[in-house]
């Protein structure tokens, strides 16, 4: 296996990483810049009004993005597990 082939392999699982990361990413951002909007404009300072929608949002967006996800994680690993005769021998 040559280093290039590693370093390939290895910025795949990176990219693949990114990709599954940012739609919980993503809603975790705009849910929390939504609730920091509104505690700045209503000055509530509490704690748990964060956390609770963040929970609720990232709930959601497993239930809407999961399938997707996932058939992305199986499709990757696919791949690399086919390509192992041919990255070793």
């Amino acid at each position: 296996m040559t280093p290039e082939t590693v370093m390939s392999i290895g910025q795949r699982a990176l990219e693949m990483a990114f990709l599954l990361a940012a739609p919980l990413l993503l809603t975790a951002l705009l849910i929390g810049l939504l609730v920091g909007v509104f505690q700045a404009a209503t000055q509530i300072n509490e704690m748990t009004l964060s956390f609770i929608p963040k929970l609720i949002g990232m709930a959601a967006a497993i239930l809407i993005a999961g399938p997707w996800m996932l058939k992305q994680l199986i499709d990757y690993t696919r791949v690399l597990l086919e390509s192992i005769p041919t990255l070793i021998g």
